[in-house]
């Protein structure tokens, strides 16, 4: 009875406050609160983990009218030190503490607000002000079960939240017995944004402590594509349909078409973002919207790029092409003082240049006949960040140094090792790196850099105007350079191997981002990859242009109907693709962007172009967002911290610069003492290539930057809509099938040069 006259009080006041709503949409909205209101599940369970002094809650359904409900579950941890205990009996008061529980334990959190926590960079948080990290799933846009979130970031003040999500993969059997699919985009991205205002909500009633302005969105490659989208589109009405179809709280349709987007707490009526405040993304595979062109063009730019067909080849001939007229089409420009570079070689940053491509076959030879200031701040932000590992490697712990000889250095050499002696080590390759190498993400990495204006991307200042990053294809780029001719540079030596990306094994329990943890961070206990003999999509380096072709028209009759589809709409009017693109909607109309951006890639990243994440920090200055990408030198797909950084150094960072005034900075480095006990040097020899001045900086050409960059890549050309089997889709593919096609600028290549492509497919 007592639940039947709150909803009855609150659809009384709904009606008062929304009086847009329409009647049955004002009922809905009381059920959906009361229904979400966490303090009304009798299924809210904690169990105390003593070891990280951490509460954890039970996997909650986020939405009232769940899909796949193993799918579209949360999970939070919080610091013990904001919970006085667990109310099991409803009287408001703790019945079962820290030291007393056992097991599960069903009840309510007593929240104690006067608590603090002081993380380990300095910063103090309370239940009130403590960041929540949202760690999105979705690696290879696929679905993520719900699972118990982590520990990890207990120690450091911050809430952690684990939600799932649909995925491509994803389908169910209706009431009449039919399959039906529901994992293509933006299903991921939807119960994402469900479970954030499922958290929120909770927040705002005082079921859950933390702060809904402080809330930080993490993940590693689709993962991190997902966090970098989710803080891209906070609160952007183009997804609240596929909110409200789910039952998500806080979001709601009016009479007129226009949306209502508020909750009840004690009577008012508040407002629900379903946004992020910052983002750090890990090898965010995002936007696939220029992905294949992207790709195409650093692979264009090393001419010593080994193929697998003839076909591949020119076919990324003319995407790079297509690339080039897309750059330019957008009339990019950028301070120099807002990435710290001197791009105009004037010898200050007080200009803002504009940034383009251009081809000239004889001025450009080394790098195929491109260049042009687009690709000259590529080439500066690929240096400076080798620049900042050579800076920073007084921070390497374990690592064995090595002599010109191969043999490891005594504990008192490397104790009178200076910067200049492991700047040069590091460059001649003469190391194996220890503990920290691949570094700990989380709570393992405590100290960050001072220095967090220009170098590595920096952030700040203005950018001057730029257009939306679409437009039309001006001009025709005629006939592409020969591919022919040696590596410039000469011998490379040894590439780093790829680590990181997804170990197999038991996935475990819990998500949370740590280093150890990426896995499971990224793909909750599933990640659908493979061949094509197994019915999945996971791209690979064939030697056939296409299985499900018999010749070129049939290819490009499927390209054209399936993006013919997409670009009819879906239920809701919209384009996958659209949705899908982050650069769409920073900065834009209807989007309350986020204070902070930070991406890091492995700067042998396999499974995205560096281009993606250098237009992402592009679009994300000239909306006022502060923006820094990291290619971690020697770092493959989802690279680890590494040298001294983590993600909470850099969450404490922004919070001490936004919030509290109290900034955060890297410690002094305690100088390797002992020698690590490696056997053999493992560091990849960048002398013959790489030049170290005496006042320890570094340079190199961007055709030899190019050559070290493409030695980590494992997509086919094109990268991500590829001929069979492309990964990172919104549909999947099987052995007879091609997954959905989608990308209109490579059906462009395809018709415009099927003269050059027709006699090379399949060949």
């Amino acid at each position: 009875m007592k639940r039947i006259l709150a909803l009855l009080l609150a659809a009384i006041l709904l009606l008062a406050c929304c009086p847009a709503l329409a009647e049955d949409e004002v009922s809905d909205k009381a059920a959906i609160e009361a229904a979400l209101n966490l303090a009304n599940n009798p299924d809210q369970a904690w169990t105390y983990d003593s070891g990280a002094d951490a509460w954890v809650l039970s996997v909650v359904t986020a939405v009232t009218r769940p899909v796949i409900e193993s799918e579209e579950g949360v999970s939070v941890c919080v610091p013990g030190a904001y919970v006085t205990g667990i109310d099991t009996d409803g009287d408001g008061a703790a019945d079962v503490t820290a030291q007393t529980a056992e097991g599960t334990v069903y009840g309510g959190l007593v929240i104690d607000y006067t608590a603090e926590v002081t993380s380990t960079n300095g910063q103090t948080y309370t239940a009130a002000t403590a960041p929540v990290i949202l760690n999105t799933g979705a690696a290879g846009y696929g679905n993520s079960t719900s699972t118990a979130a982590a520990t990890t970031y207990a120690a450091e003040g911050y809430i952690n939240v684990a939600c799932g999500n649909r995925g491509k993969q994803d389908s169910y059997t209706d009431a009449n017995g039919n399959t039906v699919y529901t994992g293509d985009a933006p299903s991921c991205l939807a119960d994402q944004k469900a479970a954030t205002r499922y958290v929120k909500y909770n927040i705002l009633l005082g079921n859950l402590p933390g702060s809904v302005d402080y809330w930080v969105s993490t993940g590693g490659s689709g993962g991190g594509a997902h966090a970098a989208m989710f803080a891209a589109t906070s609160n952007n009405p183009d997804f609240y349909d596929y909110q409200i179809e789910v039952g998500a709280v806080g979001v709601y349709r009016n009479t007129d078409g226009s949306y209502c987007t508020t909750v009840t707490i004690d009577g008012e009526e508040v407002e629900l973002s379903d946004g992020a405040w910052g983002c750090v993304a890990y090898s965010a595979i995002t936007s696939l919207y220029e992905a294949d062109m992207a790709l195409a063009m650093e692979y264009t730019l090393n001419p010593d790029f080994n193929y697998n067909t003839d076909f591949q080849q020119a076919l990324a001939a003319c995407l790079s092409a297509e690339y080039m007229d897309y750059i330019n089409a957008q009339d990019l420009s950028v301070a120099e003082a807002a990435v710290g570079f001197d791009l105009d070689g004037d010898g200050a940053l007080a200009s803002t240049v504009a940034l383009t491509i251009e081809y000239d076959a004889e001025k450009y030879a080394d790098t195929n006949g491109y260049g042009g200031s687009y690709l000259e701040l590529y080439l500066a932000e690929l240096t400076e960040n080798l620049q900042w590992y050579v800076d920073s490697l007084g921070y390497a712990e374990g690592w064995t140094w090595f002599d010109a000889e191969g043999n490891a250095l005594s504990d008192e050499a490397v104790a009178a090792m200076t910067d200049a002696d492991r700047a040069q080590a590091f460059i001649e390759g003469r190391y194996a790196k220890g503990a920290t190498g691949r570094g700990g993400m989380g709570p393992s990495g405590m100290n960050g850099r001072a220095d967090f204006g220009g170098g590595r991307g920096g952030f700040g200042g203005g950018m001057g105007e730029m257009p939306d990053f679409e437009g039309g294809f001006p001009g025709n780029m005629g006939e592409m350079p020969d591919r022919e001719g040696g590596f410039p540079g000469g011998d490379m030596g040894d590439m780093p191997d790829r680590e990181g990306g997804f170990p197999g094994g038991d996935m475990g329990g819990e998500r949370g981002f740590d280093n150890a943890g990426i896995a499971e961070n990224s793909t909750g206990d599933e990640m659908a990859v493979g061949n094509p003999d197994a019915g999945t999509t996971q791209a690979a380096g064939s030697s056939t242009d296409s299985k499900n072709y018999a010749d070129y028209d049939a290819l490009l009759a499927a390209y054209a109907a399936d993006i013919a589809e997409l670009e009819a709409g879906d239920a809701y009017g919209n384009n996958p693709v659209d949705l899908y693109n982050p650069l769409k909607y920073i900065g834009a109309e209807g989007t309350e962007d986020p204070a902070w951006l930070r991406i890091v890639c492995g700067a042998v990243e396999g499974d995205i172009s560096m281009f993606n994440s250098l237009n992402l920090q592009l679009a994300a200055l000239d909306a006022g967002i502060d923006a820094t990408i990291e290619w971690q030198w020697d770092g493959g797909h989802v690279p680890s911290e590494v040298l001294g950084e983590s993600l909470a150094l850099w969450v404490d960072k922004m919070y001490g610069e936004y919030v509290s005034g109290v900034e955060t900075v890297k410690a002094a480095a305690r100088p390797q003492t002992e020698n690590g006990t490696a056997e053999a040097p493992t560091g990849t020899d960048l002398s013959g290539w790489v030049s170290l001045g005496d006042d320890g900086s570094v340079s190199f050409t961007l055709a030899d930057g190019m050559a070290y960059r493409t030695s980590g890549a494992s997509k086919a050309v094109p990268g991500f809509d590829v001929i069979d089997y492309g990964q990172e889709d919104y549909v999947f593919g099987d052995s007879d099938t091609d997954a959905r096609h989608w990308s209109e600028w490579v059906l462009k290549a395809l018709d415009e040069n099927r003269e050059t492509l027709e006699g090379l497919f399949n060949q």
